[in-house]
């Protein structure tokens, strides 16, 4: 009797779903030193405010969203209210923000609000919901004590909506997140310039792994440019834009969000890293996923994701060359590395 029982808990033991084993080796392989990756060589930007946070051993969801602030910030064409227009000639902005205990914070369609991600975060915190939208987000905002804004263009976006009105076409261009620069540049943290004089941003994603070994992370931006008005893309979505497991990883990208929401890309990263993909091989299995659904669309738009793991690992990929990631580690110096593409 005492053989069988022995039996039957050595089979038990065996027949444990794969998921779990992987759950419980993330959990035990951990890497306690911090590291933040944020999309794009704009990165920088995010980056620099949010080490100081993990360097002092704070935690990673308060670094996510000074990476947010910092960027959103930053006067360009592509988040903040500094951001293009709708076709309408308003900034609508979409954020949102998820942190290790699977607490996680949505806001979308918000005019004025300086900072959605502090939006985000409150509503998060506050309530019992996860996602706002438009007049409601802002009447949230207004009530939680948040300044609105004038709703006026930035200089170089009302010069970017002036030019498009004299065709009013929408067709997204793969990599139209190089913006013509602004004049002035971005300070010490200037993006890489293309040889066209431009410089490449887009919307701003950041995960971080902090000194506890918790993760968390964030997406910020403007939304494509002259989109429909109401339009909203996959930054906002948990699963889509943004998706954070403290068991396994997390994952965040840029690009069309259109196709990204088709796959939730992130969550679907996450799952295959659950599953025993590096970060790098679950962002290629997720461009390939998209590429599979339509191959010669995809080669007009761009996806890029990166994801980080439970044990440090980081890894990205995109649809097509020119996407890049900035990570931050030990010695604070944020590191632009360009992602390997499907599309060369």
């Amino acid at each position: 009797m005492k053989s069988n029982r022995r039996s039957f808990l050595r089979f038990s033991a065996l027949a444990l779903p794969l998921t779990r084993i992987n759950q419980v080796f993330a959990k035990s392989k951990a890497v306690n030193k911090p590291l933040v990756v944020s999309t794009w060589n704009s990165g920088q930007i995010s980056n620099a405010a949010a080490w100081p946070v993990l360097e002092k051993g704070g935690k990673a969801l308060d670094a996510v969203e000074q990476a947010a602030i910092a960027i959103e910030n930053d006067i360009n064409c592509c988040v903040g209210l500094g951001g293009n227009p709708d076709r309408d000639g308003h900034v609508t902005l979409d954020a949102c923000l998820m942190d290790d205990k699977f607490n996680c914070g949505s806001v979308a369609f918000v005019e004025k609000v300086k900072h959605p991600i502090s939006l985000a975060r409150k509503l998060m915190e506050t309530t019992p919901h996860v996602f706002l939208a438009g007049e409601g987000a802002q009447q949230f905002a207004i009530a939680s004590g948040f300044k609105l804004e004038s709703g006026k263009l930035s200089p170089d976006a009302e010069k970017a909506y002036k030019e498009w009105l004299k065709k009013a076409d929408y067709k997204p261009v793969i990599n139209i997140e190089r913006q013509q620069a602004h004049p002035k540049g971005h300070g010490p943290f200037a993006p890489e310039r293309f040889e066209d004089g431009s410089f490449n941003h887009d919307t701003m994603g950041t995960i971080a792994l902090d000194a506890s070994g918790n993760l968390s992370g964030m997406c910020t931006t403007s939304g494509m440019g002259f989109k429909m008005r109401g339009r909203i893309g996959d930054s906002p979505i948990i699963g889509s834009g943004l998706y954070v497991d403290n068991e396994v990883g997390a994952a965040t990208g840029s690009g069309q969000g259109e196709e990204v929401i088709r796959i939730c890309g992130t969550h679907t990263i996450v799952e295959l890293m659950r599953n025993g993909a590096t970060p790098a091989e679950a962002c290629k299995k997720a461009i390939e996923r998209i590429i599979k659904i339509n191959p010669e669309k995809a080669k007009t738009f761009q996806v890029g994701f990166i994801a980080i793991n439970k044990q440090g690992e980081i890894g990205a990929y995109s649809i097509q060359k020119g996407f890049n990631y900035t990570v931050t580690e030990q010695g604070g110096k944020g590191k632009v590395i360009n992602s390997e593409s499907y599309f060369s």
